[in-house]
């Protein structure tokens, strides 16, 4: 950023302490007071020049969300009233060695994915009501492959400027991606593995909770339908398998409802272009099924750590999550599961990457990140006595590609995907995306 700009931002500053400040009616007025008002003041206009100083040093502006929700899904909290349109789309190509690890023959064909485009549609009634929602359609036809859905809709209820309720079909908040998984905003032409089998992406259930947000923290707290383990029930859901917790979903659709899971997050966000966080969702999921007379609780744990850094050209995030199903012994019975086809006890997985814009330090809007990232994920770290894991459950990718967004609403990536697992069965993979919100 310029010596000039940081002048202007400086002079502006001034002019709004000279603008905003109270006038003294009276030298009677009280010192203390005085100074109290102008310290208040001072202090903001503080805050407000580490913004304008840093700018889009820290994160480009179309990469800022509002109280949990991406950039385009937040915009409805930016209006003074009213209607609020934005969405996002992405379309990703996708080609596939001609053989395993193993050397047999991957049999995977190349495909090229109308994958997601996205309507956000909010309305803002007043300063402290609001609604929000996301229509989705995916893969490009309800008539083939795709399907159109109700990713989320809401109301918030603001009791304050920083605390409110939300109520409706939510964004569960674990992990990075699940709330912010706009193209633009992150690196990688398909999310991580890690945030789609043991968190599963995108996660919406239905419920209500709090949310809200200080100068150094933001934390939302739910209660939510919990996960449908065993599957089969009203809402459609498969339930969780060897490959995960990803099936459990029930989306809101005819969701099964006798049991309901706790979910909580907090994360630090005082420094610009930081974020340290953690969640945890806890739960049955099992909603009183039962086996041989007798109902089945499938306790469910999911605990994440997850951190994220976007400033003076870097992009650096990693997360690790750790899950955990209680009687998945009596779930495997209940689901006709044996020997590896087993559900995991315990799930583990964790990914680092990182990016560095090329063009940072030029005058250009446009971005040139080269990226890498290395994860590793196992769905069947341990499962119930008596049956047994497989290797292909324990894999690990690494990634190596390159983005460029000619402005920052826009995306073109690219990379390479080694896959590899313990049985030596991982496909490679050359992936190509274009991503845009708005």
């Amino acid at each position: 950023m310029s010596t000039h700009y940081n002048f202007v931002a400086v002079a502006m500053l001034i002019i709004g302490l000279l603008a905003h400040g109270q006038p003294i009616e009276s030298q009677a007025q009280d010192d203390s007071t005085r100074i109290s008002d102008l310290e208040r003041q001072i202090e903001a206009i503080t805050r407000d020049l580490e913004a304008l100083t840093l700018g889009t040093e820290v994160v480009n502006p179309a990469q800022r969300g509002a109280f949990g929700m991406a950039p385009a899904a937040g915009k409805v909290y930016t209006i003074n009233q009213g209607v609020s349109i934005g969405g996002y789309g992405e379309v990703l190509y996708q080609t596939y060695a001609g053989a395993k690890e193993n050397g047999d023959p991957s049999g995977k064909a190349a495909k090229l994915d109308a994958y997601r485009g996205i309507i956000y549609v909010g309305y803002k009634f007043n300063d402290r009501i609001l609604f929000n929602s996301e229509i989705e359609i995916e893969h490009g036809s309800t008539g083939l492959a795709g399907s159109a859905s109700l990713e989320f809709a809401y109301l918030d209820y603001k009791l304050t400027d920083n605390f409110g309720l939300r109520a409706g079909l939510l964004l569960v908040p674990v992990g990075i991606t699940n709330e912010v998984h706009e193209p633009p905003v992150w690196l990688g032409t398909t999310r991580p593995l890690t945030e789609n089998k043991i968190i599963p992406t995108t996660w919406r259930e239905s419920g209500f909770g709090i949310f809200g947000e200080t100068e150094a923290f933001s934390y939302r707290a739910y209660l939510v339908n919990s996960l449908d383990g065993v599957g089969g029930g009203s809402s459609g859901a498969s339930g969780f398998s060897s490959s995960g917790l990803r099936g459990g979903r029930q989306k809101g659709s005819k969701a099964v409802a006798e049991n309901f899971s706790a979910v909580g997050r907090i994360d630090y966000t005082g420094t610009p272009g930081l974020m340290i966080g953690t969640s945890f969702y806890t739960g049955d999921q099992g909603h009183n099924r039962e086996l041989n007379g007798r109902k089945v609780s499938i306790g469910t744990n999911i605990w994440e750590a997850h951190f994220k850094y976007q400033a003076r050209g870097f992009d650096f995030q990693a997360l690790t999550a750790l899950a955990s199903v209680t009687n998945a012994d009596d779930l495997n019975e209940l689901k006709g599961l044996s020997g590896s086809g087993s559900v995991g006890e315990k799930l583990s997985g964790w990914y680092v990457q990182v990016g560095y814009d090329l063009l940072w330090s030029s005058a250009s809007e446009q971005q040139l990140l080269p990226y890498f990232r290395y994860e590793t994920v196992n769905t069947q770290a341990e499962v119930p006595s008596g049956y047994s894991s497989s290797g292909s459950k324990d894999s690990n990718v690494t990634a190596i590609g390159m983005a460029w967004k000619p402005i920052g609403n826009t995306v073109l990536k690219m990379d390479y995907q080694m896959h590899s697992n313990a049985s030596s069965s991982g496909i490679n993979q050359f992936n190509v995306a274009m991503g845009w919100l708005f």
